[in-house]
């Protein structure tokens, strides 16, 4: 059904639904100690106050380390790989992805 080209370099892969965009939150250690919690919970909050929640998968994984630690906090949306990523970078990255909310 997947060729070898299907699945991204980490080993780790995605389905995504029609339509729908995809955001990876980082939990990995350096990522989570670096900010990634404080995203997460950024995220959470932007997409309830919108009313986004059954509009929007939002995949927040643990094992999901891009390989870039010493940049992170790391946040893939829609497959792009966004570094550094702070609590006010993700409401950015978020407003861009939802520009009519």
């Amino acid at each position: 059904m997947f060729g070898p080209d299907a699945f991204p370099p980490t080993g780790e892969f995605s389905i995504m639904s029609a339509g729908k965009p995809e955001i990876v939150i980082c939990l990995g250690s350096s990522c989570f100690a670096r900010g990634n919690a404080r995203n997460v919970e950024a995220t959470e909050r932007f997409l309830a106050e919108r009313n986004l929640i059954d509009e929007v998968d939002v995949n927040i994984s643990g094992g999901m380390c891009v390989g870039c630690c010493a940049e992170g906090p790391n946040v893939i949306i829609n497959g792009k790989v966004y570094h550094r990523v702070d609590a006010g970078v993700m409401l950015d990255l978020l407003k861009k992805l939802f520009p009519e909310r």
